[in-house]
This record gives structure tokens, C-alpha cells and sequence, in this order.
């Protein structure tokens, strides 16, 4: 099973409490952190990681298992593969601004930007929009190919759950989807892996 978790890392942005998680991270994150500029980067460098270690500690799982990594504005989110399966693993954590239709015309497949353009109002319209963002995103993360593999070389049929109905040759596994949202949380976040089995519950964690 794949179960993901978000936590909001705000307090890491007063130096006190960095300094204390930042403490704890391997050398290599701590270079990662150190390279960023703004206080905001530097927390959600700081606090994905805190909160992958934490899903370790409290779920005793190996450092080999599949998990991967998402921030966006004041959150942070990690999925990952709990029972030590070898499954591509991908999430995407957007926080919700203006619609940039711009983007999807230039990005997504014309049938994806199509949908987009389909939604009556601008609330829907941007909605539409960042489902179909945070789903390829976390696809293509599953792949670990990133921004390497083009968004409009697979497409998604919106959905409970959505569906990749086109995808990439050199991928042919099947992949499956979930979504997820938190009340008075104004961000989309998805989930993309090859195992079926997602829990569909966003966790809270690492209360800071």
C-alpha cells in the first residue's frame, strides 16, 4: 500500500525551531537546505524530510522503501510504499493560484486543455486546471524522469479516480491515481504508482 502525509511547516520558518530539525538531517539535506536563499525554501527542504523520517520511525520502514517528495507554499507532502514492494511511487502537492491557461494550452494535450477551457466559471476553470497539474506532475515523478519526460507525451481522464488513458511507450506498466484535499487547505495533491492499492486518507504529520 502507498499512504501519503502532509504537514505544515510555517513554524520552521522561526530560526529556533529550524535549527532544531535542521539538526537532525544527514549531511546531504543539511547541503541542500544551505543552498536555498529564502527562509520559506529553507523550512520546506527542512520540514519534507523531517516528515519522511518520521513516517520511517513511526511506521519501521527501510530506507530502500519507494517515497517521494512534494512542497508548495506552506505545506510539505511525502508518499510512500509501506509493505517493501518495488513500485514506482510519485506525488505532487500544489498550493491553488490564478489559472494560467497559457501554460495548459502549452503543456498539456489538447483534449486536457480542451476540459480546461470546458468548465463554466474561473473557479472551475482553475480547478480543472490544478487537478490535471498535480496529477501529471506526480506521474511523471513516479517515472523519475521529472520535468525530463514532456507533459503532453501522456494524457488523464478526469475522474473518481482518474485514469491515465495515454501514456509514454517506454512506460507500459499500469498506474493508478489518487487525489486528495483537506478543508481549509486551499492546495490539490495527487498521488501516481504502479501499486494499486492507495489508502485514500491524506495524514497529517509532524505537528511542529
Amino acid at each position: 500500500m502507498v499512504r501519503a502525509w502532509i504537514a505544515d511547516i510555517r513554524p520552521l520558518c522561526e530560526e529556533k525551531c529550524y535549527r532544531k530539525y535542521y539538526e537532525k538531517l544527514p549531511d546531504f539535506r543539511k547541503k541542500k537546505a544551505d543552498a536555498l536563499r529564502s527562509v520559506q525554501g529553507k523550512a520546506q527542504s527542512v520540514g519534507v524530510w523531517s516528515l519522511l523520517e518520521k513516517i520511517r520511525a513511526e511506521e519501521g520502514l527501510p530506507e530502500s522503501s519507494a517515497y517521494n517528495l512534494s512542497h508548495s507554499g506552506d505545506y510539505v507532502m511525502c508518499a510512500v510504499e509501506l509493505d517493501g514492494k518495488t513500485e514506482q511511487v510519485g506525488c505532487d502537492l500544489e498550493r491553488i493560484g490564478r489559472l494560467r491557461l497559457d501554460l495548459a494550452e502549452r503543456f498539456f494535450c489538447r483534449e486536457e486543455y480542451e476540459a480546461v477551457l470546458m468548465r463554466e466559471t474561473e473557479e472551475e476553470r482553475r480547478d480543472c486546471f490544478f487537478r490535471y497539474w498535480v496529477l501529471k506532475e506526480s506521474f511523471i515523478k513516479a517515472t523519475g524522469r521529472g520535468m525530463a519526460l514532456p507533459l503532453n507525451s501522456f494524457s488523464i481522464r478526469l475522474g473518481e479516480p482518474p485514469v491515465l488513458r495515454r501514456q509514454p511507450e517506454e512506460y507500459p506498466c499500469r498506474y493508478y491515481y489518487r487525489e486528495f484535499s483537506v478543508r481549509d487547505i486551499s492546495y490539490k495533491m495527487a498521488v501516481c504508482s504502479t501499486d494499486e492499492e492507495i489508502d485514500s486518507e491524506i495524514h497529517m504529520g509532524l505537528r511542529l
